[in-house]
């Protein structure tokens, strides 16, 4: 059997070492897990009821369209129902881009460092890839302008960006889409919007209204706090998402998930709650970064860069033996920094600790 060689380049993507795994290894009672981005306070507690109720339809397919969560979504972002095309998280939303627009004679633009997911799901079809260095951790998109080309299908700008935390204003994106040539697809990631405080940040939504090559993707995963279910969904012009929407596999978001994310939804009050204690943990880590001289990116995420001036292995190594799962930079494109999810106040409050005994 041959499969694609392109696949033989690739690893499978590696997510943060699981919590039960690293407390077997070192021999851990507690272990607290600040590598993948999830929220530490969880999810709305209306979701519990939610799920609930539906475990007794479990013997049932889901609804394919996602009609429900669907009508109540569209509502909250004020589009039309049909501009919405829903994944099994948006990894998946992606990966229906580039099996639809995406081929071997064909290239797609994006960031470096950036999401591994554009990259990874690009090579799989073949097509070339065109990376643009991160400017002192933001976009260069004048840069990704000058990447696009006859051939050029997508461009990816993921803002804010993971893993550096920093965004696109709205000036700059304006800009940039108006040059963006209408032939070719441009993707906003904003999987961290709901944790976005800066203010010149850009409402994207009514952009789709004059920029038809517009698509943007949002998550359940990360604010709304259901990264277990996969729930992600995409937003842009109707008639586009029809000629996709073949790409997308039947039954791809599943009934439990669907029931959560619609109850998570209803509850905005536990959203900006989140978003708030965020903020307050990402100054906890801005002071113990300034007290100590390290450099870091301003973040609108609910993580932040720190350069630690040695291996981020090593950093990520010491943490890991002391029971807090970090990312190391050196896989992130930053090798001598680490990502740290924001975590709640007692949990910044232990691995800043665990940190300051490092460095000194």
């Amino acid at each position: 059997m041959k499969v694609k060689e392109q696949l033989l380049t690739l690893s499978p993507y590696k997510p943060g070492k699981p919590i039960e795994e690293v407390k077997k290894e070192y021999g851990l009672r507690e272990v607290i897990k600040l590598a993948s981005n999830e929220n530490p306070y969880g999810c709305s507690p209306n979701v519990k009821a939610a799920i609930e109720a539906e475990l007794e339809n479990m013997a049932l397919y889901p609804d394919g369209y996602a009609a429900v969560l669907r009508e109540k979504l569209a509502k909250h972002l004020q589009v039309n129902e049909k501009q919405l095309i829903f994944g099994n998280g948006s990894d998946e939303v992606i990966q229906v881009i580039c099996r639809a627009l995406l081929s071997p004679d064909t290239n797609t633009v994006m960031a470096t460092p950036t999401f591994s997911q554009y990259r990874h799901n690009a090579i799989i079809e073949g097509a070339e890839i065109r990376e643009v260095p991160l400017i002192d951790g933001d976009h260069d998109l004048q840069g990704m302008l000058g990447a696009i080309d006859e051939n050029t299908r997508v461009v990816w700008v993921c803002t804010p960006n993971n893993p550096t935390g920093t965004y696109v204003n709205e000036d700059t994106l304006i800009s940039f889409l108006d040059k963006v040539p209408t032939s070719v697809l441009v993707v906003l990631d904003e999987a961290y919007y709901e944790y976005v405080s800066a203010p010149d940040f850009p409402e994207s939504v009514p952009l789709l209204e004059k920029y038809p090559n517009l698509m943007i993707l949002r998550t359940f995963s990360k604010a709304y706090g259901l990264a277990s279910l996969r729930v992600g969904y995409g937003i842009a012009n109707e008639e586009f998402l029809q000629q996709i929407e073949p790409a997308r596999e039947p039954f791809n978001t599943n009934r439990i998930a669907q029931a959560a994310a619609y109850a998570a939804l209803g509850d905005q009050e536990f959203i900006k709650s989140c978003k708030q204690l965020n903020n307050e943990g990402l100054q906890q880590f801005y002071e113990f970064c300034q007290q100590h001289q390290l450099s870091y990116y301003p973040s609108e995420t609910n993580f932040i860069l720190i350069d630690f001036n040695r291996p981020g292995d090593e950093v990520f190594q010491y943490l890991l033996e002391r029971g807090v799962i970090v990312r190391s930079g050196n896989a992130l494109g930053f090798p001598t920094s680490v990502r740290i999810t924001v975590g709640s106040k007692q949990q910044n409050e232990k691995i800043i600790s665990l940190l300051e005994q490092y460095i000194q």
